[in-house]
């Protein structure tokens, strides 16, 4: 194409956007102009050609990378055999697919109920969840999101909940953040201990036998990638046992490969009861999602009817997707890589910046899920404010790079096939922009 063609091919795209389209979680004239035509790997580029690294992985899933050619062969291949079926029908391609995740789960796993997406999934898996115990309440954390559907938004604790609370029998408590503690702890260890005193008297001050379900992420992603303190998992299981309470671990975001793992819980000493997925499973090549339930409660269903379904539950051509995604993750490495990349090269890489830049207040992470929490005085740890936050990410994109920039944060997210020079390339952006785009300030 010439480049008078292209550069018309964007503002087309721009055009289009601005006159028809009605974006998530937005202003509708604040809306991003960014246009996107086609990727590779952990890069993207416009019609134009002009190229961004993807350090957002969009919304932290596309973890296999772009247009990896075995998903989109397999995509391909099964448009070519059968586009779409009714979720009631048996189709080879929804069994292979739930045989390869419940190969990666914990044993005593074997079902996988199929959704659309992460919100739906935790909708499922909260009805599953009072369905199984005959209990209505269900606990979340302040710092979480699960999605934007009518539960699952109301168990997220952000401020997407407020405008949205019509669905009953939720309650939230805090979750750990020694960055930020509520319990006024100053070590790993106080703030596990002293989360999991004050998760207690909220289970005992709401009735243990009026809650059905804890629903965690396993790790807390847009709400900052907030690992779990040692212990803290452990606890929250413990407790759930002693009062008949299910645990649902949420690892739409931090599962398939974003850990270093295939599933996050895998490096914390804990067995979930539900889990739910999607992102990661397909690296959003087609949306999927869903929720792989234990044995127990999937039996609960075995002649009493779920009361639930999707009418693309299991869409063929999602299927497919998911089987040669976690085929091609096998088969690459791509989630050893991912563990490495975090060891070696992202993890030293931010802990270098933090030394360098006193607006970085704290680095935290593994995998390529990490965060760069952006402070304007690192004694306060009082956080930067939306403006310069907006200048940060401004400056990023216009030297090539995606950000995911979240409240003061960065979270640094590329997809799991990222490699090490691409990683020393975005650090060299973080580092440049973090020395000039905030001069001035304070």
């Amino acid at each position: 194409m010439t480049e008078q063609l292209t550069e018309t091919l964007d503002e087309l795209a721009r055009e289009l956007d601005r006159a028809h389209v009605f974006h998530s979680w937005s202003a509708q004239s604040q809306a991003s102009s960014l246009v996107v035509a086609s990727g590779r790997g952990a890069r993207v580029w416009d019609h134009s050609g002009r190229e961004y690294l993807d350090f957002s992985s969009q919304l932290v899933n596309v973890n296999i990378g772009h247009q990896h050619p075995a998903v989109v062969q397999a995509i391909r291949e099964q448009a070519e055999l059968l586009t779409t079926i009714a979720p009631s029908t048996v189709n080879l391609a929804r069994g292979e697919a739930a045989k390869r995740i419940v190969s990666h789960a914990p044993a005593g796993f074997h079902k996988v109920f199929f959704t659309n997406g992460g919100a739906d999934a935790n909708e499922n898996a909260i009805r599953m969840a009072r369905l199984h115990t005959g209990r209505d309440k269900i606990l979340s954390t302040y710092r979480s999101y699960h999605g934007n559907t009518g539960a699952a938004v109301v168990a997220t604790g952000d401020w997407r909940r407020v405008p949205n609370e019509f669905a009953r029998g939720h309650v939230h408590f805090f979750g750990p953040y020694l960055y930020r503690s509520e319990f006024w702890a100053t070590t790993p260890e106080e703030e596990s201990e002293r989360a999991l005193r004050h998760l207690r008297r909220v289970i005992e001050a709401e009735g243990p036998s009026s809650i059905a379900a804890i629903l965690l992420e396993t790790i807390p992603g847009t709400a900052g990638i907030m690992l779990p303190p040692p212990g803290y998992l452990a606890g929250v299981r413990e407790l759930a046992d002693r009062h008949g309470i299910l645990l649902i671990l949420d690892e739409v975001m931090c599962g398939f490969g974003r850990s270093g793992r295939w599933f996050a819980f895998d490096g914390y000493g804990v067995r979930p009861d539900l889990i739910t997925f999607a992102k990661g499973v397909n690296s959003g090549y087609v949306p999927a999602g869903g929720v792989i339930i234990s044995d127990p409660i999937a039996a609960t269903f075995d002649d009493r009817v779920f009361p639930g379904g999707l009418t693309y539950s299991g869409h063929p051509l999602a299927m497919a997707s998911i089987v040669a995604t976690l085929d091609t993750m096998a088969s690459e490495g791509i989630v050893d890589n991912a563990r490495d990349i975090g060891e070696i090269q992202i993890g030293p890489a931010l802990a270098e910046l933090a030394g360098k830049h006193a607006v970085i207040g704290e680095v935290r992470g593994e995998g390529v899920f990490w965060a760069m929490e952006l402070v304007a005085d690192r004694d306060t740890r009082e956080p930067l404010p939306a403006a310069s936050m907006g200048r940060l990410k401004s400056a990023l994109v216009e030297r090539g790079l995606l950000p995911f920039v979240q409240d003061n944060r960065i979270h640094v997210v590329p997809p799991c096939v990222v490699t090490p020079e691409e990683v020393a390339d975005a650090v060299a952006i973080y580092d440049e922009v973090l020395s000039t785009a905030l001069e001035g300030e304070g």
